[in-house]
Formats: structure tokens, sequence, C-alpha cells
């Protein structure tokens, strides 16, 4: 090593005043933003060249090792230390599950809350009283449109009770038991409901199709009808109350089994097809809410001194009557008194008569008879007989037939 540097001293020496003088001109050069260099320290900041090799230097070994250090890093955390990434996943998956059930019951429960509270209001507005009850099974045929209720006989149901909710009516009740009860959908093709239509004014049987479809049957054929025409219970069938709504007409078609006759397909007003909850109506006496009940209490609380009044007015008439006797007459009955007497005391003028009068005038006398036209010259002969003396009468047709009954002899 010694000898390396006695051999190489003056090249040494030189490389060294070169570094330094390169190491002085770095600590006193500045390099500006826009890459001129400059020696006034008056002029405006900027990097020195010492400054700016040195981080040339450094800079790409220290890239590499934060590069390295990262990769490290998501080498570890991404694929190495992955023990439990897995029961943790399963344990997200099972609660994101959770959540989308609770999500999905919450929201049938806010549905069926939003059904309850308008079949609610419905049943306290309605004037008959109805039982609410729950869809709980169809009969999951096609060609037999029925479903079965959660109430029964206990409840109070009876057969041919009319099922309805807050839209339109439903059907009715076809048999009953303990605590349930089967229903007979209005699109059954066994099923009669009377209705009417709500502008004409026309008046049908509704019942279903074989597609399952209402429709209203034993109608002529009516350029009236028209699409969209509300189609309302009419209340003669002893099932569905008078006004209930049952649906739109959705369109008219020819009744293929008898001609100038119609079929008007209707679209219902209920959704049949997913029913939920009903009400059954139980009974049709009319139900008064409290407000109409207390208006009724008032009037025949009002009522009882009104009457009283009336009764007194009555008695004090019957005495005034009394105490004037011109107003009564004895002889004649109680409803011919003056006092009772209604009739009208201005009697209608008789009809004026007639200027020149015929036989179509009333209260002249009635036409001649036939034996009268026939006696009628006779009746002028005598009259225009000389010295008012009687003429003599003429033959009638008596007289004629007698001498026509005489034989003549021969000649």
């Amino acid at each position: 090593m010694e000898s390396f540097f006695l051999r190489y001293r003056n090249l040494l020496v030189l490389l060294a005043i070169l570094l330094a003088q390169v190491v002085g001109l770095a600590v006193q050069v500045r390099r500006t933003v826009g890459g001129h260099n400059f020696l006034d320290p008056g002029d405006g900041p900027g990097v020195r060249l010492i400054r700016l090799w040195t981080n040339a230097l450094i800079s790409p070994p220290e890239r590499l090792i934060q590069l390295s250090r990262m990769g490290a890093s998501d080498l570890w955390q991404n694929y190495i230390d992955l023990r439990r990434v897995r029961q943790q996943n399963q344990d997200l998956q099972q609660t994101i599950d959770r959540l989308r059930l609770e999500q999905a019951s919450l929201l049938e429960d806010a549905k069926q809350g939003q059904r309850l509270q308008a079949l609610l209001d419905f049943q306290e507005k309605y004037i008959y009283k109805t039982l609410a009850a729950q869809v709980i099974g169809s009969s999951g045929s096609d060609q037999s449109r029925v479903f079965y209720l959660d109430k029964g006989s206990a409840d109070g149901l009876d057969r041919d009770m009319a099922v309805i909710t807050a839209d339109g009516i439903v059907g009715k009740v076809r048999d009953v038991f303990p605590h349930s009860a089967q229903v007979l959908a209005i699109n059954d093709q066994t099923s009669g409901a009377g209705v009417i239509l709500e502008t004409t004014r026309i008046r049908g049987i509704l019942r279903g199709n074989a597609v399952g479809r209402p429709q209203i049957v034993g109608i002529l054929a009516d350029q009236r009808i028209q699409a969209g025409e509300k189609v309302l219970t009419a209340g003669g069938d002893q099932v569905f109350p008078r006004g209930l709504p049952v649906g739109v007409v959705e369109k008219v078609i020819p009744d293929p089994e008898r001609d100038s006759f119609i079929q008007v397909i209707v679209k219902p007003a209920a959704h049949l097809e997913r029913l939920d909850e009903v009400l059954v109506i139980v009974s049709t006496e009319p139900r008064l809410s409290p407000e109409q009940e207390q208006d009724l209490a008032a009037s025949v609380a009002l009522k009882g001194p009104e009457a009283a009044a009336i009764n007194e007015q009555r008695r004090a008439a019957q005495v005034m009557a009394e105490r004037l006797p011109g107003l009564t007459d004895p002889s004649l009955p109680p409803e011919q008194q003056p006092l009772l007497d209604t009739s009208n005391p201005n009697s209608a003028a008789p009809p004026p008569r007639a200027l020149h009068p015929d036989r179509f005038t009333p209260g002249t006398a009635p036409p001649p008879a036939a034996d009268d036209k026939q006696s009628t010259p006779a009746r002028e002969k005598e009259a225009s007989a000389p010295n008012g003396s009687p003429a003599k009468p003429a033959a009638g047709p008596a007289s004629k037939a007698g001498h026509a009954k005489v034989p003549r002899g021969n000649p």
C-alpha cells in the first residue's frame, strides 16, 4: 500500500487538488429553477451544485431501498400474513346475509304496515261491521279461483258473507270451518255478483271466464258502454252491499253463444292475484262512528223538549177551540170541523162555454141514433103541418115490417 502512494503520489495530489476545486465550485455555484447557473449571491435563491450532485447520487439508492421496503411490506400483508383472512371473509359474508334478511323482513313489515293502515282507515270509515282476516292459502289450481282465510265460524263468519278490500270486492265466503273459511273469488266461473255500470246504469251479472278474468254477461249490445267506465255492485244479490267498487270496463266483445248480446271484460279494482289481508262484512246493520253517535244522542235529548212543546201547543189549541164555540160545530164530525178543515176555500171556476158547440164539446147532447135519423123526415113533416095541427105520424120500421108480412092476393 505504501509503495502505491509513493509510486502515484503526484497523480493522487493532482486528483485531490482537482476534487477540491470541483467541490469549491459546487459550493459556490448555484443552479436556479430555470436551469441557469450564476455566481452572484444577490441573485434569486437556488440550489448549490454540491447539494444537487449529492441528491443525484443518493436518490437512486434511496428510491431502490424504498421500493424494496414497500414491496416487502405488500408481500407480507397481502400474501404471507393471510392466515385469518378466510375466517374474516366467512364472518363478513354471514353478516351480509343476515343484514339482507333483516332488510327484506323490515321492507315486508313496512309494506304490511302500509296495507294494514289503509285497511284500518277503510274499516273505520265503512258503515258496516267488518272483520279483518289473513289469506293463508289458495286452491293451487287454475280451474278453481278460491283461497282460504285464518278466520272461521268461531270468529263469527258464515256462508255468503262478502269479502272486500279497501280497493274493491274480492269474493264471498263459500264454506266455513271452525277456524278457517274458504272464499270464492269473483273471477271464478261459478261465482256471481249483481253489478251496475256507473254512467249508463246498465245492470248485469259478474262472473269469471275460463282464463280467470271477470266479465259481465247477459247484457244486450249497447253503444254507450265504453272502456274505462266504472263498475259498482248493484246490491240485488243479497251478498254485496250496493255501491262497492268492482273495477272498470276494459273492453267489450260479442257473445259467441248468443246474438245481440255482449260480454264486458272488467279489470278488477282489487288485486286478486296478490291478496294478503281482507275484510269480511259480518253485519249489514249500519254502524255509526263515535261522532255520529254523539250527534244522534244529542238529537234524541233535544227531541223530548221539542215533543213536549208541540204537545203543549196542541193542548192550547184544543182549549181555545172549546172556548170559542163559533169555531166548532157539534153536528159535524171531527174531521169536518172548521178548525180542522183543510179544503181550499177558493173553488175552481167552471170552464167557459163554447160559442159553437158540437158533439165533441163536453156537456152537449149525444148525436141522434139510427132510429132518430129514420124518423127525421116525419118530424119535419109534423113540424110543417098547417094551423099547428099535428101531422100524421110516419110509418116506422115496425109498421113497414108489418106491411111486409101481409100476403098479397092473386090478380
